[in-house]
């Protein structure tokens, strides 16, 4: 059965637990933008000004990030429902750390920053899943922090791709030359290589020039390398 537009609203992160009647009172007051985007196309760029709450509602885009001090590129795609950036709506920086296309046809839904505070923020249950989204944040990167450079090479990749990326699974792309990426988990380039390399001989990551497919996170993230001898 096709759900209707309140049971979509309900399934986004911060309006579940609402009750249909607290909904229906928010669209009464709240202005709610709804836009389309095509293939190929921006929702957001890295660098803009964050002064909306964002849903990805329908479809699937590729959120990238360039870190250019480092020189690399991380991709990563994400589905709906899903919410870009909460965290970057308020605090010392307020702009989107990455930029956001749409890699199907997607649909989203845009609130003003004003009516969070105005109107979603007197309704507990979103104020409790708002705290609970960017608590949740800060925890993950905490324990991701205490891994940073701990292990052995394989662990130090996986962890790299871990502290940045927004979901620990699904399709990752870096855009990195090998020695690079060495010198920011303090490893040797042969060293690197070895490992990537016998990650695409077991077919879990891809390796062209300067880049490195990741068919799915979690598939290195869960993987057992082959005992040698």
């Amino acid at each position: 059965m096709e759900l209707t537009m309140y049971d979509k609203l309900l399934l986004l992160p911060l309006f579940q637990g609402l009750c249909k009647s607290d909904l229906t009172h928010i669209l009464e007051k709240v202005k709610l933008e709804f836009t389309a985007y095509q293939p190929g196309e921006y929702l957001i760029r890295q660098g803009d000004t964050c002064n909306r709450l964002l849903f990805l509602l329908e479809g699937e885009m590729v959120a990238e990030s360039v870190d250019e001090a480092n020189s690399f590129v991380l991709s990563e795609q994400l589905q709906s429902p899903y919410i870009i950036e909460p965290y970057s709506l308020y605090g010392m920086h307020t702009t989107y750390t990455a930029s956001y296309i749409a890699e199907s046809a997607v649909s989203t839904l845009s609130i003003d920053k004003g009516y969070v505070l105005t109107e979603l923020s007197r309704y507990p249950i979103f104020r409790l899943n708002f705290l609970n989204l960017l608590s949740n944040r800060v925890q993950n990167i905490r324990r991701k922090l205490w891994h940073t450079h701990i292990g052995d090479v394989r662990e130090k990749v996986v962890n790299f791709l871990l502290l940045r990326c927004e979901r620990p699974a699904g399709r990752k792309v870096l855009r990195v030359r090998m020695e690079d990426l060495a010198g920011l988990i303090n490893e040797t380039r042969l060293n690197v290589s070895k490992v990537l390399n016998d990650y695409q001989s077991r077919s879990l990551v891809e390796l062209s020039r300067k880049e490195i497919l990741i068919h799915d996170l979690d598939s290195l993230v869960n993987d057992r390398p082959p005992a040698e001898g």
